[in-house]
């Protein structure tokens, strides 16, 4: 992410208004950035990112009063990340064919019917996590 010459770090309280505020901070962001809103990627980038703080809300918040949104971009990639202080890990690439995976399968066929990458990634003490999401502008 230090590579990419525009960031923001968006920390919030873990309730179901989060959801509202990342996306429009994501879209105010993208504009500032000079990404229109009406590029292919941006819109399912939302709903990605919908998707993965509702799940942080969802399932986190009793660990996790608080959590952060990374977004960052270059010249020809998008990338965000959720994090949370849940140390469980959704096995993002066996959502796909997971039968009851809900929002999570419908992310992982957007990122990958983009070309896009995902990741979760372990806090070094093992008690959270952030799922890393990059898009191809």
């Amino acid at each position: 992410m230090e590579a990419l010459p525009h960031r923001h770090v968006l920390t919030l309280p873990s309730v179901p208004a989060a959801v509202r505020v990342a996306r429009q901070t994501a879209e105010q962001t993208l504009r500032e950035w000079g990404i229109g809103l009406r590029h292919p990627t941006v819109d399912p980038a939302l709903l990605i990112l919908s998707e993965l703080v509702t799940n942080s809300v969802r399932h986190a918040a009793a660990l996790s009063p608080k959590i952060t949104v990374f977004y960052a971009a270059g010249p020809d990639c998008f990338v965000f990340a959720v994090h949370d202080r849940h140390p469980y890990q959704p096995p993002l690439y066996g959502a796909i064919t997971e039968r009851g995976s809900g929002g999570l399968g419908t992310v992982m066929e957007l990122v990958l019917g983009l070309r896009g990458t995902a990741v979760a990634r372990a806090d070094a003490d093992g008690k959270g996590k952030s799922i890393w999401i990059t898009l191809p502008l």
